[in-house]
């Protein structure tokens, strides 16, 4: 495994950052320290992120809370039935004074992007949203307008109420660089949880927050990114991965290319964020669960017997001989 190179990246500064962000992070959010250091690892690496969880378990606070760390813009889209594309991208407007029409960009405009209930919206306003998030610019009447370089989506969904919902196609679905799921705490956080509102019901406010990272500082971290070492024998590991989800008899629809990519790159932000500028195996096995569950879908026999595909990656996983 190669983990020397003449020229080693310093990470000294950015691990104490992100050390600093995962800290203030605590103050306000118990627990769930998966989901954060996947969410972080989403951003580290360019990628929107799915949230999926119950009602209750801190998936709108945890995108707000990571967006108030960050000094760059933040906007927030509720997604309901009745929003239309024009309330996420902008609208022209004619302006009497110039005799003109102006453009007046959408919340979707911004550098950090919270997509409440995404599955909320019909699908001509998710498709819309998705364009954007694939090409990273949206065209209205014909002129195109490119996003802001930090641009990240971050979309919560609720996996149990779906009265009302329309559900995301798998086509769309890939558009995630991860789907995360956000589950109920153990016995000994909820107890810590309640013992904080007990101590002080007001607890940390998300205005009591500063802003850790930088704008400049955040992209200058994601280009750190090219710069991860990546061993070939861990590329061909990745490939056979992904090549299992296509032949496997508990699978009908296999994860494609874009898959294998986005589990190089999230495996690369994954190795920055504990301090490392090499991958390793076990880098791979933590992201993989979250690259690939939404971009598989199960035969009708597999899920009848109860199989999910965290499960199913986590047995792909194992069936895979590891690099030395």
């Amino acid at each position: 495994m190669q983990e020397t190179n003449p020229q080693r990246l310093d990470i000294t500064a950015f691990s104490e950052k992100m050390e600093l962000v995962r800290r203030q992070i605590g103050t306000v959010i118990v627990g769930q320290t998966n989901a954060v250091d996947l969410l972080l690892t989403a951003i580290l690496a360019d990628g929107h992120v799915l949230l999926e969880g119950v009602p209750g378990v801190a998936k709108t606070l945890l995108a707000k809370v990571i967006a108030r760390l960050t000094d760059a813009r933040f906007s927030r889209l509720q997604f309901t039935p009745d929003l239309m594309p024009s309330d996420v991208l902008g609208t022209n407007v004619f302006n009497m004074k110039t005799s003109e029409f102006e453009f007046h960009k959408g919340p979707v405009f911004s550098d950090l992007v919270l997509v409440d209930e995404i599955n909320r919206a019909p699908a001509k306003t998710q498709a819309a949203l998705f364009e954007v998030m694939e090409e990273r610019q949206a065209t209205i009447d014909g002129i195109t307008y490119p996003m802001d370089e930090l641009f990240t989506v971050v979309a919560t969904q609720n996996p149990v109420e779906q009265e009302g919902t329309y559900k995301l196609p798998e086509a769309q679905l890939d558009r995630f660089l991860m789907k995360v799921s956000m589950i109920y705490p153990p016995l000994e956080l909820e107890v810590m949880i309640l013992k904080r509102h007990q101590q002080n019901a007001r607890l940390t406010q998300l205005d009591d927050l500063s802003p850790v990272l930088t704008k400049s500082e955040l992209l200058g971290y994601r280009a750190l990114m090219s710069q991860v070492i990546v061993d070939d024998s861990l590329l061909e590991y990745i490939a056979q991965v992904v090549q299992l989800t296509r032949s496997s008899k508990a699978i009908y629809l296999g994860a494609s290319p874009r898959a294998s990519v986005a589990l190089l790159r999230a495996s690369k932000g994954y190795a920055l964020l504990q301090g490392r500028d090499f991958v390793t195996p076990d880098d791979i096995k933590f992201v993989a669960p979250s690259v690939l569950q939404h971009r598989l879908m199960l035969t009708a026999e597999a899920e009848m017997e109860g199989y999910s595909a965290v499960r199913l990656v986590g047995t792909l996983l194992d069936q895979v001989e590891v690099p030395k």
